[in-house]
């Protein structure tokens, strides 16, 4: 379907964004009308490349589904900060949840606007989350010795300039007690051009990996149909620096719902060198209902596709990103529910592990009411 699509061949190289309906000649005049209401409240990005990747002919698409409105985000439900950031903010831009850990929010911009964001919030309240005290984040972090990794996340930071980025980097680089850089990016699968057409980003990359911190990518890829040639040659410019790679993907309705859709991710993942890290129970943020599936049904799918692929592709934890840690989900039996908290903003809470009589109309941990019985994290590791 898309042997002869122009943006797949390394003769372009700067797709152009765009940013109204109106410019997609795929979309009817009658929907581009009816989902103008959608735009209004939730903002719409995307760019040429990354359009010429759906099948317009399927309504079911599901680069379609990931990108391009849909009236169901009018449906009523969530909340715009479904984890409580906005409770772990330092100053704004900086967040300090996990001890170990510190997220700066660099970047305002994304290569395109995914339907199911959960910091959409940040496209309706333009920049009042971003980082703009550079040394003071430093000095933040420089004082607070426990912290050894900084993840740069947003928005997407390959957005910014190279220089911009060095910048952040190398400031990091100067205190000792960091030793990991993380940067989340989709940008690999929603403009790999960037990455292929800017050999001063290789480099930045590269020089990084030669000194005493780590640096790792983990780029996010929901559906196979994201792993162009182009998109996979941008991945391996980026393993070539030195980068550590991961992958992690929310489990989004209409795009990788069914077991075999995620098992062919996961092994497509694996052959190229990029681990699957975490799929994400997708976060009750405000026009996601229609986007979400239930924690248990999440869980059987996930289940059933790792036990179509190898060992090296199913290494992915299920996991919701609740507003007192990363809580993974464990497993089921025919009347209770298995979790354990994979991280916690109270150390002394980590590996905690939860049982709960299901519920299958369960979308969060906040559904389940009353847990029959809880283990702290001493009890379960003996």
């Amino acid at each position: 379907m898309h042997c002869e699509n122009k943006y797949l061949s390394r003769n372009i190289t700067k797709p152009k964004y765009i940013t109204s309906l109106d410019d997609i000649e795929g979309l009817a005049e009658s929907e581009r009308a009816g989902l103008a209401q959608v735009t209004d409240k939730y903002k719409f990005r995307a760019n040429e490349y990354y359009l010429s990747l759906i099948d317009w002919d399927d309504p079911d698409d599901p680069i379609r589904n990931l990108i391009i409105p849909n009236m169901r985000e009018l449906d009523e439900w969530g909340r715009l900060d479904p984890s409580n950031e906005h409770g772990y903010t330092i100053m704004p831009g900086l967040e300090h949840k996990y001890d170990s850990t510190a997220l700066l929010l660099i970047s305002s911009v994304c290569g395109g606007i995914c339907r199911y964001c959960f910091r959409k919030r940040m496209f309706i309240n333009k920049n009042e989350e971003i980082l703009t005290d550079l040394p003071a984040a430093i000095r933040y972090i420089d004082k607070h010795k426990e912290i050894t990794d900084v993840l740069l996340t947003g928005g997407d930071p390959l957005m910014l300039s190279t220089g911009r980025l060095r910048e952040i980097i190398t400031a990091f680089q100067q205190i000792e007690h960091v030793r990991i850089i993380r940067i989340g990016t989709k940008v690999p699968a929603f403009n790999p051009y960037r990455i292929l057409e800017d050999s001063e980003l290789l480099d930045l990359f590269e020089s990084t990996c030669n000194t005493n911190t780590q640096l790792y990518v983990v780029v996010h890829f929901n559906h196979v149909r994201e792993l162009t040639d182009v998109a996979v040659e941008a991945v391996s410019a980026l393993r070539k620096t030195g980068a550590e790679l991961a992958n992690q993907t929310p489990l989004i309705r209409g795009i990788n719902d069914d077991p075999q859709t995620m098992a062919d991710l996961f092994q497509a993942l694996s052959f190229i060198g990029v681990p699957p890290y975490y799929v994400f129970q997708c976060r009750p943020a405000s026009g996601n209902k229609g986007y979400a599936m239930p924690v248990e049904e999440g869980y059987q799918i996930i289940k059933q596709a790792n036990s179509i692929v190898s060992g090296l592709a199913k290494r992915a934890r299920f996991t919701m990103s609740h507003a007192t840690g990363k809580i993974e989900v464990v497993g089921l039996t025919a009347s209770h529910i298995f979790l354990r908290y994979h991280r916690t903003a109270d150390n002394t809470d980590s590996g905690k592990f939860l049982i709960y009589e299901r519920n299958p109309a369960a979308y969060w941990l906040d559904d389940y009411k009353n847990p029959v019985e809880t283990f702290p994290a001493e009890r379960c590791s003996k």
